[in-house]
């Protein structure tokens, strides 16, 4: 009984954190308005890009782990990628790209709750935006992306005393969040793609199609998104 009683006043959001939820929640409602209405789609078309460049990195880092050798990494205009590497572990690295974007989402949803955590959070994408850098070094689009999104975090860092950052780092992870969801959806639920992470996926297992891998996938994205926000609500008060 103790421990749930703590547990709840942990998870219990104060002033602060009630103003973050329902600014997360304006997010979640804009996000899914402007990703369907034609050109007003274009206020968000460098996130989405963003989104993107955080699977195709979550892919290349999973292949880093398991010694793979990458190639490279290519963004299409289209906000399609794609991550040429040789070796390395195909069941770690092809399910990489959405459960390592939406483990990026989650973490930043989790910082968006503090400032100083935003921070950081900040820091540590600058690591993975060099990386991405090197990768993508012949492929000018990322290279726009990334700096242009490098000199967005810079700006807001100063606005405000960092308050700016904390609501555009939330803004990334939310984003990040919901470009996994509708994509497993559109790409392996909705409508079957061969060329998808989870059919080559089901391919490789052999035991299950790749509908059945993308609603695992999703069932484990919503679980991420929900730490993040459990874990931004207990950690930051």
């Amino acid at each position: 009984y103790l421990l749930a009683r703590d547990a709840g006043s942990d998870l219990t959001p104060n002033t602060t954190q009630r103003n973050t939820l329902i600014v997360a929640a304006v997010y979640i409602l804009v996000i899914a308005i402007l990703w369907h209405v034609p050109y007003l789609n274009m206020i968000i078309y460098p996130f989405k890009l963003l989104t993107v460049g955080f699977h195709e990195m979550s892919h290349a880092f999973a292949g880093l782990l398991t010694c793979a050798h990458i190639h490279s990494i290519e963004l299409d205009p289209n906000e399609g990628g794609a991550t040429s590497m040789s070796g390395g572990i195909s069941w770690i690295t092809l399910p990489a790209g959405y459960l390592g974007s939406s483990f990026i989402g989650a973490c930043l949803i989790a910082c968006g709750f503090n400032t100083n955590a935003s921070k950081v959070a900040s820091i540590v994408l600058a690591v993975f935006f060099l990386f991405t850098l090197w990768w993508a070094r012949r492929d000018w689009l990322t290279w726009v992306l990334i700096l242009g999104m490098s000199g967005l975090i810079v700006l807001f860092w100063f606005v405000a005393g960092g308050v700016a950052l904390r609501y555009l780092v939330l803004f990334i992870g939310v984003m990040s969040c919901l470009y996994v969801l509708w994509d497993v959806v559109d790409d392996t639920i909705s409508r079957k793609i061969n060329s998808s992470d989870a059919s080559q996926f089901a391919k490789i297992c052999g035991c299950c199609p790749s509908q059945v891998w993308g609603v695992l996938w999703l069932l484990i994205a919503f679980v991420f998104f929900a730490l993040g926000i459990i874990v931004g609500l207990a950690a930051f008060k």
